[in-house]
């Protein structure tokens, strides 16, 4: 197995950096810590690669705030300054993992996402007459740090690196602890409720390390359960075949597997089902010929837009706001058969 070395280097190189801020910018430029940063971007550039060449890196406090999508989670957003960071150390370490990650993982990848998931769905969907639909429980608070910085050591020989790996592990110590209820597994102790874990949802690192956290499941799956049909998008996953029984033994050793990352599945949920009646993934439902859009989403999306209307119309709201964000619906729902839905929400709104 191929190691790295030497790699710390590259990541407070100062092109390297100048990238990562031009990408950790990017559709952020009017917001107050981009804006500030922008002003002086070459001292502060300047001042991080110091930072880090020296070793005196010091990830700042995050800022937490609560989304309902549709269900309630907690986004927490780094300063802008550590954003250039994770940017920056990204660049360096996603191309190592991505050659090992498999074809058919989508979440947080170039040239993947949540299209290309539902195209790989419905191909299965096609060709395999039942599903098994698994998500892992409280996935981002119950990242164990310690199973993480394992795997980072597997590849990486770099103590420069994996020191910058673990100041912002550190840094996300205790951002979900309210959202983690405790799990034992076989063997734990009383100190296992003190095992550092969970990563801020809403960092870049967070994002990619969720990946190469469930790598090892992934090729668990192809490779020891031969299963030939298979989606992953972060915690969610589904497992293809014409055997219902087979994959309920699946499930099982799925169930297995995880306890050793010391994660679990919603088990009332991860059952299986006929693709004929119809797959929930990613806000739509899934069809072998056909897509509907989930209709939560078309509740969620018609409150907002009756929201910005009388935005709009008490001034508010920009125009441009309003058809930025209904434009962004309609990229979004056009991958379903969607016409008439289109057609029905949109006119029922007047500006």
């Amino acid at each position: 197995m191929k190691t790295y070395r030497k790699l710390y280097p590259q990541v407070w190189d100062f092109e390297n950096l100048y990238l990562a801020y031009r990408k950790a910018r990017k559709g952020k430029r009017g917001r107050p810590g981009a804006a500030a940063f922008e002003q002086v971007q070459e001292d502060e550039l300047l001042a991080l690669q110091d930072e880090l060449r020296s070793f005196a890196y010091k990830p700042g406090a995050y800022h937490s705030f609560y989304i309902h999508d549709p269900k309630k989670r907690l986004i927490s957003a780094a300063p802008f300054r550590d954003r250039v960071v994770h940017h920056a150390l990204c660049r360096v370490i996603e191309p190592i993992w991505e050659r090992r990650f498999i074809y058919d993982t989508y979440a947080n990848r170039v040239e993947k996402g949540t299209h290309r998931a539902l195209d790989r769905t419905t191909q299965f969907a096609r060709g395999n007459s039942h599903f098994l639909q698994c998500d892992v429980r409280q996935f981002f608070p119950s990242i164990d740090h310690a199973i993480l910085r394992s795997e980072f050591s597997r590849l990486i020989r770099d103590d420069g690196l994996l020191w910058l790996c673990d100041r912002i592990l550190i840094s996300g110590e205790g951002v979900l602890s309210d959202e983690y209820g405790m799990v034992w597994f076989p063997g734990d102790d009383l100190l296992a409720a003190n095992r550092p874990r969970g990563l801020p949802i809403g960092n870049l690192t967070s994002q990619f390390w969720a990946n190469v956290y469930l790598n090892g499941l992934d090729h668990f799956v192809k490779r020891e359960l031969k299963c030939k049909a298979y989606v992953r998008y972060v915690d969610d996953f589904l497992l293809f075949s014409d055997d219902p029984e087979q994959l309920l033994m699946w499930r099982e050793a799925i169930i297995e597997h995880l306890a050793g990352l010391r994660l679990t599945l919603h088990e009332e949920r991860a059952r299986v089902y006929a693709t004929a009646s119809g797959i929930p993934f990613l806000g739509f439902r899934l069809y072998p010929d056909h897509r509907r859009v989930k209709r939560r989403k078309v509740v969620h999306f018609r409150r907002k837009l009756r929201r910005l209307a009388g935005d709009y119309a008490t001034g508010g709201v920009s125009f441009t706001q309003v058809d930025a964000s209904v434009k962004g619906w309609v990229n979004h729902v056009r991958y379903a058969d969607s016409w008439g839905l289109r057609r029905d929400v949109l006119g029922s709104i007047r500006l």
